[in-house]
């Protein structure tokens, strides 16, 4: 068994940690606030600092919400660079900048450790389910050392390339995510609207080639009206901010995108940055003045 480090148990993070755990693996943690009682009750040991779990970890997972975050726990007093030796491993399963990951990456590298870049899609649902997808950037070797123990948290488990190109691959995925919560939003409104029961509609859609995973969930949550996370809007507009400013530092125009996080600022502005990112069809609504439910 391996002694791993876990750094952020949040909302995300703490079941995957648990995973670990339940595999039979000595875990590390630490995190901003109280560890779950789950964990310290199957046996997590809490440290006082990200360079105490580095130090006492071969592997150190870390899950936190977006790149300063990831930076200071890299590379602040009491740091994980602090109790990094030769041979060890990083792997940062946050969604942040790829530009930033780079850097982060050589950083620790010049350390004589190697570092993945492994976000991952799935939201709390899969993240208790241990069905995760993981986007993985960095070297073929470090790789395949952490494989196993990827696998004890998801399911669709991919090398995409180098540093970096794990943390692209997640921005992609978000860009498909929002414009589709999008789609959705719009169809089950217009055909409330129009007098059709959007149950119903929904439930005829998932037939058809609109299916997705995203209409049968988010747009279950959109006719039922239960906009708790889940994925936080909050969080979106942030994966959104990553594609919009990586899209412009590459000369590319990504419309529809834009589109999207003007609708999830919209639905902050309401008071809504911390609803489900399904809550993005509420913005719809307030311009439509019809909610999905109301009678047409």
């Amino acid at each position: 068994m391996s002694k791993l480090g876990f750094i952020g148990l949040g909302i995300m993070g703490a079941p995957m940690a648990g995973h670990l755990l339940a595999a039979g693996h000595t875990l590390f943690v630490h995190t901003v606030g109280a560890v779950p009682d789950a964990l310290t009750a199957a046996g997590a040991a809490v440290c006082g600092s990200g360079k105490e779990v580095a130090e006492k970890a071969d592997v150190t997972f870390i899950m936190v919400p977006d790149t300063p975050d990831v930076e200071k726990v890299l590379f602040a007093k009491g740091g994980v660079t602090e109790g990094l030796s030769a041979g060890k491993i990083v792997v940062d399963m946050s969604s942040i900048s790829p530009v930033a990951t780079k850097d982060f990456a050589q950083r620790i590298n010049e350390l004589g450790c190697d570092y993945l870049d492994a976000p991952v899609s799935g939201g709390e649902v899969g993240a208790k389910a241990a069905s995760l997808t993981i986007m993985v950037g960095g070297p073929d070797k470090a790789f395949e050392t952490v494989k196993p123990l990827f696998e004890l948290m998801g399911k669709n488990i991919t090398l995409v390339g180098g540093n970096g190109d794990g943390q692209t691959t997640k921005v992609a995925n978000q860009i498909i995510v929002a414009l589709t919560i999008e789609a959705v939003g719009e169809a089950l409104l217009l055909a409330a609207k129009a007098g059709a029961d959007p149950a119903k509609v929904r439930q005829a859609l998932m037939g058809g080639f609109a299916n997705s995973r995203i209409l049968e969930v988010h747009g279950e949550r959109m006719v039922k009206r239960t906009f708790d996370p889940g994925f936080r809007i909050e969080l979106h507009q942030k994966d959104l901010n990553l594609a919009l400013n990586t899209a412009r530092s590459l000369g590319l125009s990504l419309p529809n995108t834009a589109t999207a996080q003007e609708l999830f600022n919209a639905c902050a502005a309401h008071g809504g940055k911390a609803w489900d990112h399904s809550g993005m069809v509420r913005a719809l609504e307030i311009m439509a003045n019809f909610e999905i439910g109301q009678k047409a």
